[in-house]
């Protein structure tokens, strides 16, 4: 299969802008991706080594009607293999996956120190494996995606087995957005630490939970961590436990726990009324 038939299946787009005179043909159009780009290299390499992180900068061409095109700059981001290199102590390492390029990309973002990050499932994205894709926003734009490549698209190159995840970002979007630094004062009362676990619907995700949570808690809730996800016969069929470690903390004065427990209760009968949940003993 030729680099044109190739980035046709990765990119999103039907229109590309093409050349007049390409000097081979295969080379007729102009990349709307990086994708192709960045697994053309991986099949190029993957003999070489049993595990592979990388990426790409690099401009794409989208067409304007009688104007040259617009050439957005965009990261790529490729990852597979193994998590651990084999060795005389290392036996049967696990391979890379979804939440291995999620790990990269969460570093990568806390090093620019972007404000209001969040991640969201998303199966627009023909090149990307449903179920195993999200989207990425900050302060609610968005601003690339990343998942395990499609097996579709898998399939036109030599891979190998292991998952392959990849990841395409907008860095025009990335450079313009204001970062953050996260100055605040180091409150001087105590925090009261929680655990709490709430059963909901499968389809009920784990960032509307916690947005509730945050919501409802208000500056009295300062920390809100997913630690657990558990789905088994105890909870029933179609459901899933979620569990989170919440932080509880005034600013002008030391929390009690009859405090806490009335911010915990609210949490609850909310996420009762508006998702379904149930609160797991």
């Amino acid at each position: 299969m030729t680099s044109v038939e190739r980035e046709s299946r990765i990119a999103r787009y039907d229109d590309y802008v093409r050349l007049a005179n390409p000097i081979a043909p295969e080379k007729s159009i102009l990349r709307r991706s990086l994708i192709a780009s960045v697994l053309d290299t991986l099949e190029k390499n993957i003999r070489y080594s049993d595990s592979f992180s990388f990426f790409e900068i690099g401009p794409i061409f989208e067409p304007v009607k009688n104007d040259l095109p617009k050439e957005p700059r965009k990261l790529a981001i490729v990852m597979t293999g193994l998590r651990e290199a084999t060795a005389w102590d290392v036996k049967d390492s696990s391979k890379l996956d979804f939440y291995d390029l999620k790990g990269r990309i969460e570093l990568m973002l806390s090093g620019l120190r972007l404000p209001n990050v969040s991640y969201t499932a998303s199966d627009s994205y023909s090149h990307l494996h449903p179920g195993k894709t999200a989207e990425l926003k900050v302060n609610g734009q968005v601003v690339g995606a990343f998942g395990e490549l499609h097996p579709l698209v898998k399939e036109q190159y030599e891979l190998g087995d292991s998952p392959i995840l990849v990841a395409e970002f907008d860095l025009d979007l990335l450079r313009g957005i204001q970062p953050t630094y996260g100055i605040k004062t180091i409150p001087e009362t105590p925090p009261i630490y929680e655990d709490i676990a709430v059963i909901v619907d499968e389809a009920v995700l784990a960032e509307s939970v916690e947005a509730l949570i945050r919501q409802t808690g208000g500056r009295s809730v300062t920390n809100v961590r997913l630690f657990d996800v558990y789905r088994g016969e105890q909870i029933g069929a179609g459901k899933k436990s979620l569990a989170y470690a919440l932080t509880y903390q005034a600013e002008d004065k030391t929390m009690t726990d009859a405090e806490a427990a009335a911010i915990r209760n609210k949490i609850v009968k909310r996420l009762e009324k508006e998702l379904g949940a149930k609160l797991r003993s």
